[in-house]
């Protein structure tokens, strides 16, 4: 019976990976007049899309102006201060910025979801949660990860303080150097890390410490979102952007040879590391407003943020231009 469930839910998740969530409505016409959109992206895989953006925004008369970032926390920092119309930032973003007073932050749609599993260093032997006593664990503070992590170990009764968070500053390579030099046992990052230290034989995934799928933070690995400036000032500029990302998202969700190349030329990977990288991501958001209401509630009762902002951060996830791109939408 075991055997059976595993078929079909790996069928289930083919089939989800090689269907939209929705058809797309057909490409849109291009402006009257050129529109300029700054958009801040950051090199993981499951934002692979966004490599074919540009030349199609160009025949829809909006310019793309790109602008590289390591963290979704820099993407974040850009766009509250307007320097960017359009980014990709964590999924739990919008309760952060609310609660700290700004709402110059709209989610309009995640990207992908993904099982999360704990990296562990070879040599180093973490089997159940149990396992992660005592253990020097590598963390990037207030990362989408880490949130993933904290509601999962609230959710399982597990404390805190059970195994040694090692703060890790910077990018994935950060936490992959300190896991080769030893300074850690694990890690929680995000692709292509992961897969790059399994790939090379330095770490393997622990898949019975799975923390991608906690009631409270879901299994989003990324949002895209805008500034409030650029929804009132753009939106038909960004509206296209949104299409022309969705159809790039369903081409590779479809093909995950082509997502693959396209997510080993995004990040400057070999095709050994991201192939088998792409079969952990099912590309196509996840993310909606009840989801970000319950981050909201959790992140106050983690003490992440200073104040229960659950009642109001729906207003601030506008899914309105998606669902206006669904075919027969309005």
């Amino acid at each position: 019976m075991k055997s059976l469930l595993r078929f079909i839910c790996s069928g289930l998740l083919a089939l989800c990976a090689a269907h939209p969530a929705f058809a797309l409505a057909p490409e849109p016409a291009p402006l009257p007049q050129p529109v300029t959109l700054t958009i801040g992206y950051v090199k993981v895989g499951h934002l692979a899309p966004m490599l074919n953006v540009a030349d199609t925004l160009r025949k829809l008369n909006v310019i793309v102006k790109p602008v590289e970032f390591v963290r979704y926390a820099d993407a974040r920092t850009a766009l509250l201060s307007g320097s960017v119309d359009i980014g990709a930032v964590g999924p739990g973003d919008l309760p952060i910025v609310l609660a700290q007073g700004n709402t110059n932050l709209i989610g309009l749609t995640g990207v992908a979801a993904s099982s999360k599993y704990l990296v562990v260093r070879k040599g180093v032997q973490i089997n159940d949660w149990k396992d992660i006593a005592g253990k020097r664990i590598g963390i990037a503070p207030g990362s989408a990860v880490w949130f993933q992590w904290a509601a999962t170990l609230t959710e399982k009764g597990i404390p805190y303080k059970s195994f040694t968070a090692v703060n890790i500053q910077g990018g994935g390579t950060a936490f992959v150097q300190a896991l080769k030099r030893g300074d850690i046992d694990a890690f929680l990052c995000w692709e292509p890390f992961e897969s790059q230290v399994v790939s090379s034989g330095d770490g393997y995934f622990a898949k019975q410490i799975e923390y991608g799928h906690s009631k409270a933070v879901g299994a989003e690995l990324g949002m895209l979102s805008a500034t409030s400036a650029a929804m009132s000032t753009k939106r038909e500029a960004v509206q296209r952007f949104l299409w022309a990302y969705l159809n790039a998202q369903a081409t590779l969700a479809r093909d995950p040879e082509a997502f693959a190349q396209a997510y080993s030329r995004y990040v400057g990977l070999p095709l050994d590391v991201t192939r088998p990288s792409v079969r952990l991501i099912q590309l196509g958001g996840v993310l909606d407003a009840a989801q970000i209401k319950a981050q909201a509630s959790e992140f106050y009762k983690l003490g992440v943020i200073p104040k229960d902002v659950s009642g109001e951060v729906g207003k601030y996830y506008d899914d309105s231009l998606v669902k206006s791109l669904q075919r027969g939408g309005t």
